[in-house]
């Protein structure tokens, strides 16, 4: 009996010592994301030169457009910026006031509601005699693509320079009351439109092409439609609720 018990003792041992060894388990890390709170700036942001247009709680800064105050049109909302549908073609539009801007690039967040529409204005120029911030300033198209009643021109679309450079948006529209992440990067060697993380557009500003198309009729009414080469940020109440927040620009 001792016999057996050493003899399966023995082979114990040498089967064990021959197994293979087993592998470490790999604990798998991954990887931290940086999540970004809404209205704020990262470290590397800052240090790159962005700034806040709107931190998401009070109106600093922005006014009436040729106006003194914030207007009524307007109120905060969840952390974002909305426009309450009361404006038209002339009024209702707020301006970032305490200072222009030539070369940039602007980001802001938006949605709309359904058959909305509404726009961001850049090189804004206030005077008594403009009515309305579109006379002088080029405006990025802010539309429900999907919802709008009437037929859209290519050039009437979302996130084209509007009644200048039609957009390509193909693959990057998005139903009314979603939230859309657009951009503007300008200079006067180059300027570009993105939406939903894709280009739309690109132009060279004050180019042949750019000043046939601003004198092709559509701006006869308005001669000081993109003259000036600074100017004011504007966002606009063009009867339909709209709402943006993350607004932010660094100057190029």
């Amino acid at each position: 009996m001792k016999n057996r018990l050493g003899l399966l003792l023995a082979l114990f041992v040498i089967f064990y010592s021959c197994a293979p060894e087993k592998k470490e388990e790999v604990e798998e890390v991954e990887s931290e994301v940086e999540v970004v709170a809404d209205n704020t700036l990262t470290e590397d942001e800052k240090s790159l030169g962005w700034m806040l247009l709107f931190d998401g709680e009070n109106t600093d800064g922005w006014r009436s457009f040729n106006g003194e105050a914030f207007p009524d049109g307007w109120t905060v909302e969840d952390g974002s910026l909305k426009a309450l549908g009361t404006g038209g073609d002339i009024g209702g539009d707020i301006v970032f006031a305490p200072m222009d801007f030539e070369q940039f690039e602007l980001e802001f967040t938006w949605k709309i509601a359904p058959g909305g529409n509404s726009g961001v204005f850049y090189h804004v120029v206030e005077d008594p005699k403009y009515k309305a911030p579109y006379e002088t300033g080029p405006e990025y198209q802010v539309i429900d693509q999907l919802g709008f009643e009437h037929p859209l021109e290519d050039w009437q679309s979302i996130a084209s320079d509007y009644a200048m450079y039609p957009a390509d948006v193909e693959g990057v529209v998005k139903p009314s009351g979603e939230w859309n992440i657009s951009k503007i990067i300008f200079t006067n060697e180059s300027a570009s439109y993105w939406l939903n993380g894709k280009k739309t557009l690109e132009f060279v500003p004050y180019s042949e092409d750019w000043l046939q198309r601003r004198n092709s009729g559509k701006w006869d009414a308005f001669p000081d439609y993109a003259i000036s080469k600074t100017g004011l940020i504007s966002l606009q109440d063009h009867g339909s609720e709209a709402w943006f927040k993350n607004i932010k620009i660094r100057p190029l």
